[in-house]
């Protein structure tokens, strides 16, 4: 293994909280990517020096070596910035199918979602402005939250607003002529799926595909009856299993070379291994916020 991300659900297999865990004893990490260091016999397709990623994700990638069959493995283009290889299933590909699969979208259309700033959320953000898909944008109040602003629209972000500028009657007011939502986003709960929900037109659907703020979803009889809303929700090892996966390893191929061509891009900070406690520490927030922690097993 080269390199693997810490992500919120390779946290929570840990904690025992995830819908899925790996029988213990078990390795940590979901995603990441390695180098070919020999292959069987009847192999037929990897050579040594091949760059691969677990496809679809597997159990185990936060180990240096790793033996598994050949069918797990998919080899990808060795010009691959290594830590966009070692992060582009889980993050990218959810933002990917979640504009794809809910919604039919045009050009022209407008998209509204929370937490914004994750790797999700930019990566929405960017997929949507090449697509030329309006996309408003929601950020918790913060220090530096225009700094954060300014951030969002160079990756492509129409409108991004705090929690606390939504606090009035009429939210699209504030829109300047970009149509009302028919899709939203949601990963946090509470009161920002809320305001998700206000942005959205009629008939409108939101997605929910995370709760970090571990607070419910409240929906008013209004939302339904009047403007009858959808709510869905999206899970990316349960997608993994339907027929549509089966093109998964293609849609990959084309986010990576989004990533080389430095159309999609999102903050990590490489880890050298020896640091791995101070990674576990900065994805568990205990220093703030911090970019995607993604460990070099080379450095």
């Amino acid at each position: 293994m080269l390199a693997a991300p810490i992500n919120p659900s390779d946290i929570n297999r840990i904690e025992g909280v995830y819908p899925v865990r790996p029988q213990v004893p078990a390795v940590g990490g979901y995603e990441g990517v390695g180098e070919v260091h020999s292959v069987g016999a009847a192999v037929k397709g990897f050579l040594p020096g091949d760059l691969v990623i677990p496809s679809p994700p597997s159990f185990g990638t936060w180990q240096t070596y790793i033996v598994k069959d050949q069918n797990v493995w998919y080899k990808i283009n060795k010009k691959s910035p290594l830590e966009y290889a070692a992060t582009i299933t889980v993050n990218p590909l959810t933002a990917l199918r979640m504009l794809e699969d809910f919604v039919t979208l045009n050009k022209g259309d407008a998209i509204v979602q929370n937490g914004a700033t994750s790797i999700v959320g930019q990566c929405i953000i960017q997929l949507a402005h090449h697509r030329g898909i309006h996309n408003i944008n929601i950020i918790r109040d913060r220090t530096g939250s225009d700094e954060v602003k300014e951030k969002l629209k160079n990756l492509g972000a129409d409108e991004v607003f705090t929690e606390s500028q939504l606090e009035v009657k009429n939210v699209k007011g504030l829109l300047s002529g970009i149509p009302e939502p028919a899709l939203g986003f949601n990963c946090v709960g509470g009161n920002a799926a809320s305001l998700v929900l206000k942005f959205l037109g009629r008939g409108g659907t939101m997605v929910t595909y995370g709760g970090m703020s571990k607070k419910p979803i409240t929906v008013s009889t209004s939302s339904f009856i009047f403007k009858d809303l959808s709510l869905r929700g999206f899970w990316l090892q349960n997608w993994m299993s339907t027929e549509k996966a089966k093109g998964c390893r293609v849609l990959i191929d084309s986010l990576l070379d989004l990533a080389r061509e430095g159309k999609l891009k999102y903050e990590m900070e490489l880890v050298p291994f020896d640091n791995f406690n101070a990674a576990i520490d900065k994805a568990l927030g205990k220093q703030g916020s911090q970019p995607k922690q993604v460990i070099n097993f080379q450095l």
